[in-house]
């Protein structure tokens, strides 16, 4: 599969450079560390469905790692929706996880479909750590983690059958990384997207949603700005799910754990009073 050099710099704004360092310094998270322990799969993003309360109870002193291995469950349940939406692949298709992290969906996606992956991130250290566990599983060319923008990703034009983006739109321009992806997919292959939004119906942006911003470094974007972008560039949505309620269990036992980081109450908050969606949108290259 061609790959070429991207045209412009991996990091072009002051914004995308605090975003690397943002990631390139939190080599030590505990959450997504201690979770990705549980069977090697390591993820950067959050779980949905119901937790077993069966967690809560036994033992106190291995209280806390059998909420550990619960919070893993539901975040490798919301990757497993992912591809669930991801349509029939192959062997010979090719797919970008665009926003990479450590590599979880995209291992997921070769393990399921043993599809070729490239994954793209900003953060260096992400990259690295990823390319190290392809090397660990014997994936190294089949699963490949590149330090490039999903803005420019260098990969060839109508090479992709899917992408996907697991919460990481928040992190760039819609109407750009929409453009790129429109650009990578054939014509009928998919996108899919599982992301956090403000409402509009609400208004303006609620007080959490702004926490949840400035905790990460992001810039949470508009319920209507993922579809007009998505209609600008023949993106066309065939599935809307609103996962918002089914996202509030992990929050709520993730804030009885010992990788809470604080930020769970603005999350519970958002969610409870409406100000903030959580959805996965599947799109056809039309």
């Amino acid at each position: 599969m061609t790959t070429t050099s991207p045209t412009a710099p991996v990091l072009r704004t002051d914004y995308q450079r605090s975003v690397a360092a943002y990631w390139d310094t939190h080599q030590n998270d505990s959450v997504n560390l201690l979770l990705g322990e549980v069977d090697g799969i390591y993820h950067h993003h959050y779980g949905v469905g119901p937790y077993d309360p069966a967690v809560l109870q036994g033992p106190e002193a291995t209280r806390d790692q059998r909420i550990i291995e619960e919070l893993h469950r539901l975040e490798s349940a919301q990757a497993e929706l992912v591809l669930d939406h991801l349509g029939p692949l192959t062997p010979a298709d090719h797919v970008l996880d665009a926003g990479s992290g450590r590599g979880g969906t995209s291992f997921m996606a070769h393990a399921r479909f043993g599809c070729r992956v490239d994954g793209v991130s900003i953060s260096q250290y992400q990259v690295d750590f990823a390319t190290a566990q392809s090397t660990r599983r014997g994936t190294a060319d089949q699963v490949r983690f590149h330090f490039r923008n999903m803005l420019d990703t260098g990969l060839a034009t109508g090479s992709r059958k899917a992408v996907w983006t697991n919460e990481t739109t928040m992190y760039v321009d819609l109407a750009e990384a929409f453009a790129e992806f429109a650009r990578l997919l054939e014509f009928g292959g998919r996108y899919v997207c599982v992301t956090g939004c403000s409402n509009d119906v609400t208004g303006g942006r609620s007080q959490a949603v702004s926490r949840i911003d400035s905790h990460y470094t992001c810039n949470i974007h508009p319920r209507s700005a993922y579809f007009a972008a998505l209609a600008a560039n023949g993106l066309v949505p065939i599935d809307v799910i609103d996962l918002t309620e089914q996202a509030i269990p992990y929050w709520e036992l993730r804030a009885r754990s010992s990788v809470a980081t604080g930020i769970e109450e603005s999350f519970l908050t958002a969610y409870r009073e409406g100000s903030f969606h959580y959805l996965l949108i599947a799109a056809d290259r039309a």
